[in-house]
């Protein structure tokens, strides 16, 4: 008898490891898509400049108030572009942190563990 493996009951618990591993998985593939699909938006110059990006902080459109546009604000309106995809993408990333808390305790883990595939 294989008595230094404790009776098989080690055994037991790896299967039950491997089996939560594989749920963790499902469940992070699973958010992988969900993030694709939600959107958050970003914007600058009180709204005159709006982005929208998916929670993974691919941009996917840009508004621009027409009231901004003449020749000597060219580099106003640059710069409030630049300010409006800045600010999608930092929400962007707060919505995918949110996500993965989420995840994490709904796995009964702590919501600041760092889970890895985003």
């Amino acid at each position: 008898m294989l008595k230094g493996l404790g009776g098989l009951g080690g055994l037991g618990d790896m299967g039950k490891m491997m089996k939560a591993a594989q749920e963790m998985q499902g469940k992070m593939a699973a958010l992988q898509e969900e993030l694709d699909t939600l959107m958050v938006e970003g914007e600058s110059g009180a709204g005159l400049v709006k982005a929208t990006a998916n929670a993974k902080g691919v941009l996917t459109g840009l508004t621009i108030d027409p009231s901004i546009f003449s020749a000597e604000d060219k580099e106003v309106v640059e710069d409030l572009i630049l300010a409006a995809i800045k600010d999608v993408q930092s929400r962007a990333q707060e919505r995918s942190k949110e996500e993965m808390g989420r995840l994490a305790e709904s796995m009964g883990l702590p919501a600041d563990m760092n889970l890895p595939g985003l």
